[in-house]
């Protein structure tokens, strides 16, 4: 016996002819639906998942659909941190249209460019309304520089921006040593120009 229900958006648009269908073994079944859009549904791209449910197992088909009217590509790049040896970053979809991102980032420190990877497209799909987390490593973050993070994201439909987060980094063993050595010639000083 296997269950069958939408999920998501698009999803929750899927009506079956019969939600629960039983499939005799090395058989298959063909189940009818009806995919009915509201009538007060916003113009641009809309997705969601029919789901399959039946002894312990699932299995998920995506649904896609375009419902007609303007279009608006639109895409934020938000809350950028360097964290260790990695770029934190959220992409976010603020348009009506399924987006597929790509992303450049650029590292400059004192001294010039510490990192520069051209654009190149992300492994997802960016559903309308849909935020999602991401990481980019940087296993060669300095030691000792201060340093600007600048990432840039396009997607088609000529939706692009660009944010940037700032570092310094400095060696904490040698800066607290250096810290200590300069507080104990002061004392030393101090002594001697007491006496």
């Amino acid at each position: 016996t296997v269950r069958l229900r939408g999920d998501g958006r698009a999803g929750a648009w899927a009506r079956f002819a019969d939600d629960t269908v039983t499939v005799p073994p090395r058989t298959r079944a063909e189940v009818p639906l009806a995919l009915t859009v509201p009538p007060a549904a916003t113009p641009g791209d809309a997705s969601g998942e029919l789901v399959a449910t039946g002894r312990g197992a699932e299995v998920r088909v995506p649904v896609r659909v375009r419902i007609g009217g303007p279009t608006l590509a639109a895409l934020t790049v938000e809350d950028v941190e360097i964290a260790g040896g990695a770029i934190r970053y959220a992409l976010v979809n603020r348009g009506n249209a399924l987006l597929r991102p790509r992303l450049a980032v650029r590292v400059e420190g004192v001294f010039g460019t510490l990192l520069d990877r051209p654009e190149r497209p992300l492994p997802l799909e960016l559903a309308p309304g849909r935020r999602v987390e991401r990481t980019e490593p940087w296993p060669d973050a300095p030691a000792l520089d201060a340093v600007t993070v600048r990432l840039r994201v396009a997607a088609e439909g000529g939706a692009r921006d660009e944010a940037e987060a700032s570092e310094t980094y400095v060696p904490v063993a040698p800066a607290a040593g250096g810290g200590l050595l300069l507080g104990g010639l002061a004392a030393l000083a101090s002594r001697a120009y007491r006496k």
